[in-house]
This record gives structure tokens, C-alpha cells and sequence, in this order.
């Protein structure tokens, strides 16, 4: 029994990210995803990630992938998770509410110029829908990560649909899509020293 849902979870997850691979539009995004980044830190902005749960874990790994290491030693680049420091969190939605965490603190933190990257498996986290309103408001662009269903987060600037239902499926590709774009951006840099 458990080989069997073992080699089921791993076909599936092959099946989404083969799915991922073959639409030209969605390798596409991937690719201007990590030119939007590279701009943004050369031009002296930042990478800001938000997420709930699990995508709140993956965002924070993300962050830490750029400002401190991916493949090689190289100076850090300028990244954060803004679903990383819990007593903002807790102390805004107490007395804000949950749907403002991360505009909250977008609105300290974010300038023209930054670009944040909104990860959501259901694509209507109204906390992320409310930070990509207020990222227009500043001049951010807002990128969204999320699976295959119609959604609130296409408010977004740019936004990457992992073609699934899934939600392990959705993190997991997504994991690897952010990977991909860490490897970009150091490989840029490493190049291309600020």
C-alpha cells in the first residue's frame, strides 16, 4: 500500500512539472520573472516575498536563497520574507486584522522600484491580494504564484500558474520555480558584479 501511494506522488509531481516544462508561456514568465528581479536590484531595489503556511515557509527559504547563498559565495542580495517576523504578524492582525499583515508592512518597507512575489496555492489569500493593491499604490510590481484555478490574485502584475489543483504539486513546482530564478540571479550577478 505504501509503495504504491509512494510512486503515485512521484509520478504526479514528474506529471505537473512536465506539464510546467511544455507551456511555452508559462517558461516565459519564468524567464521575465527573473529579469524583473535583476533589474530590481541592480537598479538598488529589493526582492520582497510573502506567503501563509507552507508558502510562507517556501518564501522565507527563497529570501534566504538571495541574501545569503545559493550555489557559491557571492555578495548578498538584497531579499526578504515579509512572513518571516511573527510579532508583527500576530500584533497586526490583532489589531488590524489578518488581511493587512502584509500590506502593513509593504507600506514600511516597499519603495518604486521593489518587486514583490506573492505565493498562494489558492491564489485568494486576501492578504496577498491586499499587498499587491497596496504595491501598485507604491510603485512595487507585484508577481503572484499560484496553482491552476481562477483566482483573486490576477491583480497582480505578473502572474505564474502552476498548471495543477494540487496543492503539494503547486508548492513543489513552485519551489523548483523559484530555484530556477535563484540560480538566474546569482548567475547574473556572479557575471555582472554591482
Amino acid at each position: 500500500m505504501s509503495k504504491e501511494l509512494i510512486k503515485t506522488r512521484f509520478e504526479e509531481s514528474i506529471a505537473t512539472k512536465q506539464k510546467t516544462l511544455s507551456d511555452v508561456s508559462l517558461m516565459s514568465k519564468v524567464e521575465e520573472i527573473a529579469d524583473l528581479c535583476i533589474q530590481s536590484i541592480r537598479n538598488g531595489g529589493k526582492i520582497i516575498f510573502c506567503g501563509n503556511g507552507g508558502s510562507a515557509v517556501d518564501s522565507m527559504h527563497l529570501a534566504a536563497e538571495l541574501s545569503g547563498r545559493y550555489y557559491v559565495d557571492r555578495p548578498p542580495l538584497n531579499a526578504e520574507s515579509m512572513s518571516a517576523d511573527n510579532a508583527f504578524i500576530t500584533a497586526v492582525a490583532n489589531d488590524y486584522g489578518y488581511e493587512y499583515i502584509f500590506s502593513r508592512l509593504l507600506k514600511a518597507k516597499g519603495k518604486k522600484g521593489d518587486i514583490l512575489i506573492g505565493m498562494s496555492t489558492s491564489g485568494n489569500s486576501k492578504n496577498i491580494v491586499e499587498a499587491f493593491a497596496v504595491a501598485k499604490e507604491l510603485g512595487v510590481k507585484s508577481i503572484g504564484w499560484t496553482g491552476a484555478k481562477p483566482c483573486l490574485m490576477d491583480v497582480c502584475d505578473v502572474l505564474l500558474k502552476v498548471p495543477s489543483t494540487d496543492t503539494p504539486r503547486i508548492q513543489e513546482t513552485q519551489m523548483l520555480i523559484g530555484h530556477i530564478i535563484c540560480e538566474i540571479i546569482e548567475k547574473h550577478f556572479l557575471e555582472n558584479p554591482l
